[in-house]
């Protein structure tokens, strides 16, 4: 169970599309819940895939992500528990895609969802208590993913094992170390874990080499593999540790979620 202590908020990030963000933020929530930790995915994609993923059909999200950044609803008000137990998700829905526009000239834009967790974490009734509160961001450099970024505390990157994948990386490091320099000093790259790994392929063991080399004890040791179970999972509304616990790509997000609790550990004795 959680304790009165502050969660910490780690947002899951890559402005490339399709390297795995939304299974890692499903998955690395689920493993994480599955080992006792208390969870809170936030789903701040307009696709709203997190939310999908773990079974929130489009008509259950009364209140969404989009009505905590405009400040109209509460953090009690949005959250929804799934399947897994100590797992919650505030949703998304396809209103966020207005949301920068409403908030654009607003001197507090960027502060939006910072200002959603203090305000719960400073009510002395809430029942929003969290070890982790994981942010799912959409695939791009915007005023949203800029909102998860000043809130969190880290940044998780997931990295597909492929040609360009350090090409990418650096550009989603700049815009860390602009928020670091400006916004948020406080703010750490947490970890990077290489995703859809496919050991035939000898492209991707070179890639796995290459961001090692470049990137160091940064990356995760753990390495998640290309998986047909977890590619299904979704489609039935289930993270992969509810469809299929003993695939490999199960095992993998449950060593993730260890080696994250690991690194939580060294991070706060720093």
């Amino acid at each position: 169970m959680s304790s009165n202590a502050k969660p910490r908020i780690i947002t899951i990030a890559n402005q490339k599309g399709g390297v795995g963000k939304t299974t890692t933020a499903i998955n690395l929530a689920t493993a994480l819940a599955a080992i006792g930790e208390e969870v809170l995915l936030v789903d701040i994609d307009p696709q709203g895939n997190a939310s999908t993923g773990l079974g929130i059909a489009r008509e259950e999200r009364k209140k969404s992500t989009y009505d905590l950044l405009t400040g109209d609803a509460s953090l009690e008000d949005v959250c929804i528990p799934t399947a897994v137990p100590r797992l919650k998700i505030a949703p998304s829905t396809m209103d966020l895609l207005g949301l920068e526009l409403e908030i654009s000239n607003l001197p507090d834009r960027a502060f939006r969802l910072k200002k959603v967790f203090d305000r719960s974490a400073h009510a002395p009734d809430s029942t929003m208590r969290f070890d982790y509160i994981l942010i799912d961001c959409p695939p791009s450099l915007n005023l949203l993913t800029l909102n998860s970024m000043v809130a969190a505390q880290a940044v998780l990157v997931p990295l597909q094992c492929e040609f360009f994948a350090l090409e990418g990386l650096s550009q989603l490091l700049d815009t860390v170390e602009q928020v670091q320099n400006s916004i948020n000093p406080g703010l750490t790259i947490h970890g990077i874990v290489l995703t859809m790994y496919d050991k035939r392929n000898n492209l991707a063991n070179q890639v796995i080499s290459d961001v090692r080399d470049v990137m160091g004890e940064t990356v995760y040791k753990t390495v998640i593999p290309r998986n047909v179970r977890v590619s299904e999972a979704p489609s039935y509304g289930k993270p992969a540790l509810l469809y299929d616990i003993n695939c490999s790509g199960s095992q993998a997000y449950l060593n993730l979620a260890s080696e994250v609790i690991q690194r939580e550990k060294i991070l706060r004795a720093a």
